[in-house]
């Protein structure tokens, strides 16, 4: 085994310290974006015990009137890439154009789209227990036109 130069220690050490800087900056600055170094507060904080627990999807409906999931396996997009832009596709619905390109692109021989939307089932929880009952609601929706 060959023993570690100076130089090796002080580059060991430099990165040590500056891994450890970024974590505690983050800690203490930083927001869930930040990831590694950010403070992860999804994972620190929990929802009342009857508070309703969220489960966002996307679904289109095409031009026969038939209710289409627009999941990962239909488009290529993550349900997470949608939920984290939830609220720049609620300021600009047309932003799901791309939902419905990529859905198209991956199937070329389905009915055009003519509705894409962002749909959030609320999950009814009391004392933190799931009841069985829920609730949907469209968050989003474009038309598109077609």
């Amino acid at each position: 085994m060959e023993t570690l130069t100076a130089r090796g220690r002080a580059v060991r050490v430099g990165a040590t310290l500056l891994g450890l800087a970024l974590l505690l900056l983050g800690t203490v600055r930083g927001t869930d974006d930040d990831f590694p170094f950010g403070p992860f507060r999804m994972y620190s904080t929990s929802d009342p015990p009857n508070a309703p627990a969220p489960d966002t999807r996307v679904e289109g409906v095409d031009r026969t009137g038939a209710v289409v999931p627009l999941g990962q396996d239909a488009t290529g997009i993550r349900r997470a890439e949608i939920e984290g832009q939830q609220n720049r596709y609620a300021a600009d619905p047309s932003l799901l154009r791309t939902v419905a390109d990529a859905y198209a692109e991956r199937h070329p021989d389905a009915p055009d789209l003519v509705e894409v939307r962002i749909v959030v089932r609320w999950f009814d929880i009391q004392g933190g227990r799931p009841t069985g009952r829920w609730t949907d609601e469209t968050a989003v929706r474009w038309e598109t036109g077609g």
